[in-house]
């Protein structure tokens, strides 16, 4: 039997906390440039079709939480995904809405099948 313990409240304030930077699909497109290596704030804002400011402001955000951290080299500042994590927690994500994804299309398609089937008796 497993004994599930009881979270505190500030636990939970900082695990909804890490969910609300992730929730933000800009901010996920951010890490998966990311995924392959360091970039600086141009080349996001190239890859991401959005203004500066808006690469800026979701940098931060994520900078502030700890998930991507920043060298700077001159006038220019590269930013990397400091919490490698973020990768295994997207895919796990990804393959359950994969799952769900499939289970749906086999659902429809069964559905159309048997309804095919009905209509020719």
């Amino acid at each position: 039997m497993t004994v599930v313990k009881s979270v505190p409240p500030e636990i939970l304030e900082q695990v909804a906390e890490y969910f609300n930077i992730l929730s933000n699909p800009m901010r996920l497109q951010i890490l998966n440039l990311l995924g392959d290596g360091e970039k600086c704030v141009q080349e996001l804002v190239e890859k991401t079709k959005t203004s500066q400011a808006n690469v800026s402001k979701h940098l931060k955000i994520m900078l502030q939480a700890g998930i991507i951290n920043r060298r700077a080299e001159g006038t220019s500042a590269y930013y990397y995904v400091e919490d490698s994590l973020i990768f295994e927690l997207s895919h796990l994500v990804c393959n359950r809405l994969a799952d769900k994804i499939e289970k749906q299309a086999l659902q429809f398609r069964n559905f159309s099948l048997a309804k095919i089937i009905s209509n020719e008796k």
